[in-house]
């Protein structure tokens, strides 16, 4: 099946969910991976079982980790996920994100970008992080 917009956009949400918030981060890039995966986030390196050993540390090191999705954006090849990520165990328990996916041409995943932040306390303004 060819990729679309929509259909990127629900296999990148399925993705994380399986790879952040079930933990099964192998079975996320048998699923929804490409041949190559190219990651920007400075933390991993690239390739698949680079990011599969990094999300498994983190399970393992964050207990209870979760993300709920707030927002989606799809065009073309990429897709954007605004997210709410709690981490339980760790200081700062709320982080807002921001994943980028690039897709090839069968609707798989091949390129990775994020950039995260963590939700004060307070702030300036009423408006909040999502």
């Amino acid at each position: 099946m060819p990729s679309t917009p929509e259909r990127n956009r629900q296999n990148a949400i399925a993705f994380y969910d399986l790879m952040f918030n079930q933990g099964k981060p192998a079975e996320a890039v048998e699923q929804y991976v490409g041949r190559t995966y190219i990651q920007h986030n400075p933390h991993v390196a690239d390739g698949t079982s680079a990011f599969i050993e990094y999300f498994e540390r983190m399970a393992s090191e964050y207990p209870g980790k979760w993300v709920t999705f707030k927002r989606t954006v799809a065009e073309g090849d990429l897709v954007v996920l605004h997210c709410h990520q709690s981490w339980p165990t760790d200081p700062n328990k709320d982080w807002a994100g921001i994943d980028i996916f690039r897709f090839d041409e069968d609707g798989k995943i091949v390129e990775h970008w994020d950039v995260l932040q963590t939700v004060p306390p307070e702030m300036q303004h009423g408006n909040g992080m999502f």
